[in-house]
């Protein structure tokens, strides 16, 4: 039996993946779930997954649904804290982890994940774009396996041909990233100003928790899987060209030399990649329907409008300078876009808080897990003062 572990598994993602592991429960076990503040919903999964342990990042949850446990499932560990994160993730009894906590909040469970060797299904891009070639390294060095998650970088992978080598040694030109431009890509760039946050959830393709939506609405989820395509794929930011495709078929396509252009199609389901990480050398039934060509009909791709989402422009930027630009670039967005969805700023604040952070922090070079953490907090700090000095 595979030992499986989920990181934020009352999420999107951790609710898919559960989906599709009890298909398959004689193939896997659940080892251990955790989620933040979500009592109820980690409740009901443990009830009817039974993990070893669930772990609450928020000790009160944690003391909550130990109260509720102790009384029908006594067996079930439950522990508290970021530390006890990173333990489930590096367990023994772990051999597969769903890293799918959104925000800078998964870096340090799922590099423990990378450290203990583990197959790291990865739905977190924040750990890849904070920590760049610390986590790289850590695969690589502990025998550890990568497999993304995001639909995007997923199909990518599927489109590679498998093993090391360069982008140059594999025959291929260029990643072509593609996105479905999010609620607002046929609005104007004045009409963003008035939009809500109920307004920049309402994706018109993707189910996805409310962070997530804010940045496809944005298109600072595109910013962020430029950067982790970067470190997945080894593609400079000349490599990676984003396409808009609004039907959200086909996930993203390779471009080699000889003029093939290969690309992975599906519904807009994300059990689809969790499958394919899973299973992977393997294929398994995920529970997505077959896709119907004839009733798509047709395929739309247009370039991306650089000025009504300069998000994706400050990711190039980020990306291109350095160091810990991306951890700026990452920690300035969370903290607009959490301010965003508690109305204390407009849509478009968001990337002009970035802006400022990338010109106003200084980057330093990405030496140590200790750095990184370090900039991430003082980006923190710094844009919330901003943001209390704008208004």
């Amino acid at each position: 039996m595979i030992g499986v572990s989920i990181l934020g598994s009352t999420g999107s993602i951790g609710i898919s993946t559960l989906d599709v592991l009890a298909r398959y429960p004689d193939r896997y076990r659940i080892e251990a779930l955790s989620a933040n503040n979500s009592v109820e919903k980690l409740y009901q999964q443990c009830l009817k997954f039974r993990p070893t342990k669930a772990v609450m990042a928020n000790p009160d949850a944690a003391e909550q649904l130990h109260r509720q446990l102790t009384k029908i499932a006594p067996e079930i560990e439950v522990e508290a804290g970021s530390h006890k994160l990173e333990e489930i993730a590096s367990s023994s009894r772990t051999h597969y982890v769903m890293a799918a906590i959104v925000g800078a909040a998964g870096l340090l469970p799922t590099l423990a994940a990378a450290r203990a060797g583990k197959r790291v299904l990865l739905a977190n891009k924040e750990s890849l774009v904070m920590s760049g070639q610390l986590f790289i390294s850590a695969i690589e060095e502990n025998g550890a396996e990568l497999i993304p998650i995001d639909s995007e970088h997923n199909a990518i992978w599927q489109c590679m041909p498998q093993g090391n080598g360069s982008m140059k040694q594999k025959g291929i030109r260029r990643i072509l990233l593609t996105a479905s431009g999010g609620p607002f890509r046929n609005k104007k760039l004045s009409d963003l100003e008035t939009v809500t946050p109920d307004e920049a959830c309402a994706h018109p393709n993707w189910d996805m928790g409310r962070k997530i939506s804010v940045d496809s609405a944005s298109m600072m989820n595109k910013g962020l899987e430029i950067i982790e395509a970067h470190w997945l794929f080894g593609a400079t930011a000349e490599q990676i060209e984003v396409v808009i495709h609004p039907e959200s078929v086909i996930h993203s396509m390779v471009d080699y030399i000889d003029g093939s252009v290969l690309a992975q199609l599906g519904n807009p389901d994300m059990r689809t990649p969790i499958a394919n990480g899973l299973a992977w050398p393997n294929r398994m039934a995920s529970g997505v329907m077959p896709l119907d060509l004839f009733k798509i009909g047709q395929l739309t791709f247009y370039p991306p409008d650089f000025k009504q989402f300069p998000c994706l422009d400050l990711a190039y930027t980020a990306l291109k300078k350095g160091g810990t630009c991306s951890t700026i670039l990452n920690a300035a967005n969370e903290v607009a876009v959490q301010a965003f969805l508690e109305h204390r700023i407009p849509f478009t604040y968001i990337p002009r808080l970035i802006e400022w952070a990338l010109g106003e922090i200084t980057s330093t070079t990405a030496e140590s897990i200790d750095t990184i953490l370090k900039g991430d907090t003082l980006t923190r700090q710094a844009v919330e003062e901003q943001i209390y000095r704008w208004k």
